[in-house]
């Protein structure tokens, strides 16, 4: 199989895509890199399918334009966009082989039998299926019928592949398999991969770039490590997960860190760097769940308190294998979860309704960009004049 000439970058430029009254996508901007693997992830509803039908052809944009290889693709027809589809129903035709239900576009295409199904074997020997040829899809497990639908989307050797919610259709340990075989599949044929997931963990799996939305819009697009530790907002810090959101306003900032009053007298140490918050503005802060301790609060016994703690009550607890998560009912109604290594929730175990105190370091805690930042004047000034 030879591999696909041309770039395969996709470049999404201004698009705003209406259905009637409903706006599906608002005024969006997105450049995928050719070669990229790239995961849009959100909710049902968010525009992530919508985006992947515009690039795929089955959906024009209202305004803007979508581009491959800095190519207007808007009214081109499929087979013109240098694009493949994956769909979450594989639609593999129940009555061709294995080996014809792969060649199937080549044949479409006028191309000889011996020529497409030489290709079909290659593209299933990538798939490591090349023993299953001649078998009809009902006698394939579910994740082998995958692959089958994998290489017959790769076999007119596209510049991008679009994947539909793939893995869906899947249980839990064929899920865990095939996301790695679509991670070595896209790194052995390096084109661009555009998947359409509402998985967090599958997206931060097998993605080099994650592209968060909600209502139409992009919340973050970064690295899969950076949507996950460094998350923008408390939109992202919540939906993509591992993050407790914190928030409360500032008491004071010394020495690039803020005192922050939280609710229920809890007090919160931000770092904020060169930002000087005015006394009384509110500040947004996130915490990953691995980075917390907790400890039982004996009946009786004051939790010791201080900053950067919480107090409340085991809700519930999941034995995850390496690490037990604890969610823990605060005062305030919120919860707060933290992930204990499997080890140290065991040397002291909690149970549920116990009552605890969860803690944290400073240098843990992540500043989140929600809504603006009142700065202190002096502060403000020179932040114009160093034209940042």
């Amino acid at each position: 199989m030879t591999q696909a000439t041309g770039s395969g970058q996709v470049e999404v430029a201004s698009v705003t895509k209406r259905f009637g009254e409903s706006v599906a996508v608002k005024e969006l901007s997105l450049t995928i890199p050719h070669g990229a693997y790239c995961c849009l992830l959100g909710p049902s509803g968010c525009g992530k399918t919508t985006i992947l039908r515009m690039i795929a052809g089955h959906e024009n944009p209202t305004t803007g334009d979508v581009r491959i290889g800095g190519r207007s693709v808007v009214g081109l027809p499929q087979v013109e966009r240098g694009t493949a589809m994956m769909f979450q129903s594989y639609a593999l035709f129940p009555h061709r082989s294995v080996l014809d239900n792969v060649a199937f576009a080549l044949k479409v295409r006028g191309v000889g039998l011996p020529a497409r199904h030489n290709t079909a074997r290659e593209l299933l020997a990538k798939v490591q299926l090349e023993k299953f040829a001649n078998r009809l899809p009902s006698e394939l497990s579910g994740g082998q019928q995958q692959r089958v639908a994998l290489a017959r989307a790769l076999i007119t050797n596209p510049k991008v592949l679009l994947l539909d919610e793939p893995l869906s259709a899947l249980d839990e340990y064929l899920r865990l398999r095939m996301r790695g075989e679509l991670r070595r599949v896209q790194k052995e044929l390096g084109i661009t991969f555009v998947h359409v997931t509402h998985t967090q963990l599958e997206a931060i799996a097998v993605a080099d770039m994650v592209v968060v939305m909600a209502q139409g819009r992009i919340e973050q697009a970064a690295s899969a490590r950076d949507i996950f530790v460094a998350p923008r907002n408390a939109y992202v810090a919540r939906f993509v997960g591992g993050q407790n959101v914190l928030s409360g306003t500032v008491e004071s900032t010394m020495n690039g860190t803020a005192a922050v009053a939280g609710d229920k007298g809890a007090r919160f140490a931000f770092p904020v760097g060169d930002i000087r918050p005015t006394r009384g503005s509110k500040l947004y802060g996130s915490i990953r769940r691995d980075r917390i301790g907790v400890e039982k609060v004996p009946p009786g016994a004051k939790p010791a308190g201080g900053l950067n703690s919480t107090v409340g009550e085991v809700h519930t607890l999941e034995n995850q294998g390496s690490y037990v998560k604890v969610t823990i009912d605060l005062d305030n109604g919120e919860e707060f979860v933290a992930h204990v290594p499997d080890d140290a929730f065991f040397r002291s175990p909690l149970d549920i309704g116990d009552k605890v105190e969860a803690r944290w370091s400073a240098s843990d805690v992540m500043l989140l960009d929600d809504g603006p930042i009142a700065l202190e004047p002096a502060a403000a000034e020179a932040r114009v004049a160093s034209g940042d």
